[in-house]
């Protein structure tokens, strides 16, 4: 639940942030780049434990009230922290796209930006989108599983297979084996799946790659 809204997030973040940048290009275009460097240089951990350990001090959150402890509390900390990627690559996307011949023909026809963006170059970075966002879940599965393993992940009285783990360490495996490795099984086998489900998809809706 937490990698999927997570990767929501980041979806709606890293999709407007990219197409801004590509298509408007300039100033707009370095100022997002710039952006981009930023977050993807920050210690993304760290941060992440410290944003969760504040948040989670009082049950009123942050933003006065708007962002409380728990699963929402989670997502928006681990969408904060990758939206970055999918926004480079639909960059790239837009800014090979925004000068092909059926962008031109728009704008001779008197297109103003908003529909050029959505009705022309949008549909056309559905497929990598869609591609690299099956690719992210298994990797925020893994940031909650950390988060959680950690003490500031998810409510104590919400299952997680990282909180389990850890539940674990304190020498209860060496009596009960099975604590540790069924979360442990269960964790790999779903980030496992959802990789070959990216790959999949990448084959099928890009063919050249299957060649």
């Amino acid at each position: 639940t937490v990698a999927l809204l997570a990767t929501g997030i980041a979806m709606a973040l890293g999709v407007t942030m990219g197409l801004i940048a590509g298509f408007y290009g300039g100033k707009v275009d370095t100022l997002v780049s710039r952006l981009i460097d930023i977050v993807l240089s920050l210690p993304i951990l760290l941060l992440a434990l410290g944003l969760a350990a504040a948040c989670s001090l009082s049950r009123s959150g942050c933003l006065g009230g708007l962002i409380r402890p728990g699963i929402v509390l989670v997502s928006y900390i681990i969408g904060l922290f990758t939206w970055p990627y999918l926004a480079r690559i639909v960059r790239g996307q837009v800014l090979s796209l925004r000068e092909k011949e059926f962008v031109e023909a728009a704008r001779s026809q008197g297109a103003r930006n908003r529909r050029i963006i959505f009705r022309e170059i949008l549909p056309n970075v559905v497929a990598p989108i869609i591609v690299y966002t099956t690719l992210i879940i298994p990797n925020n599965i893994l940031f909650e599983a950390a988060l959680s393993f950690l003490g500031v992940g998810v409510d104590p009285s919400t299952p997680s297979w990282g909180r389990m783990l850890a539940e674990a360490g304190g020498g209860i495996f060496t009596v009960a084996w099975w604590m540790m490795l069924f979360p442990g099984l269960f964790l790999f086998i779903t980030t496992l799946a959802f990789n070959l489900v990216g790959d999949g998809l990448r084959d099928a809706l890009d063919p050249r790659t299957a060649r």
